[in-house]
């Protein structure tokens, strides 16, 4: 009898093909599968909360996976063992006993992320930020928010030939602030499309920098239709910050 975990880890992704595993490809996913098989002395399979593309940031990510060990809390020290192992720009912060039903990706209730604007130079924010040197609206860019939560479809900003089965998602929060040399954009909903809050942030620093409005913003939604949006934002500035999950699920 195998007993299920969730593992919480945060990554910089900028050295990674992302977080699913791929052939010839180094990814996050392999680099902790193969600690944990290591560690645990057994082999170890993740299922992630979802995909992250190439170059994209998780403060937090959940994943889970499957142990002949009962109670891993047994382990002594283990979360400093697969930090040990790993390199340092994947750090586990937890892991949790959960219902055999419990799934990383399926059970969560909500997903937030953020996307970080510089707008200057910086050498140490090079791999976390977009530079965008134009003075943006930040007024009109959160008046464009308010349009996104009225919505639910969101086709023109999805990834073209995906294989999900609808476009619909329920925004529960979206919104930018300047955060000293920052200008950050949070988003929060019970699901997103595969390169949808890129695609957000492109087309809204059109709006911001007025190569957009309003008014074609929602023409924007209404089209769904990719190509109507603006250009996806570079990966480096997104990171997923949250992922919510139901507390009946841990054991």
């Amino acid at each position: 009898m195998r007993t299920r975990y969730f593992i919480f880890i945060s990554y910089r992704g900028t050295s990674y093909h992302g977080w699913q595993i791929q052939p010839n490809s180094v990814t996050v996913q392999k680099i902790l599968d193969e600690a944990l098989s290591v560690v645990l002395n057994e082999k170890i399979s993740t299922l992630g909360a979802g995909r992250t593309d190439t170059g994209v940031h998780a403060m937090f990510f959940c994943a889970h996976f499957e142990s002949i060990i009962h109670d891993i809390a047994s382990v002594k020290n283990l979360t400093f063992k697969l930090n040990s192992y790993l390199p340092n720009d994947i750090s586990v912060t937890s892991i949790k006993k959960v219902l055999p039903d419990a799934n990383a990706r399926f059970s969560a209730i909500s997903r937030t992320y953020s996307y970080y604007i510089s707008h200057f130079k910086d050498p140490f924010s090079e791999n976390t930020s977009w530079l965008v040197y134009n003075d943006l609206n930040i007024t009109i860019m959160n008046e464009a928010c308010g349009i996104l939560l009225d919505n639910s479809d969101f086709t023109s900003f999805s990834k073209l030939h995906s294989d999900t089965k609808t476009n619909f998602c329920k925004i529960y929060e979206a919104g930018w602030a300047q955060k000293e040399n920052l200008l950050v954009f949070t988003i929060k909903a019970d699901r997103f499309l595969r390169n949808m809050v890129r695609a957000i942030v492109g087309t809204m620093v059109d709006i911001g920098s007025g190569k957009t409005n309003l008014k074609e913003f929602e023409e924007i939604i209404f089209a769904k239709d990719r190509s109507r949006a603006g250009k996806s934002a570079p990966a480096k500035g997104l990171f997923l910050t949250d992922i919510e999950y139901p507390e009946e699920i841990f054991i």
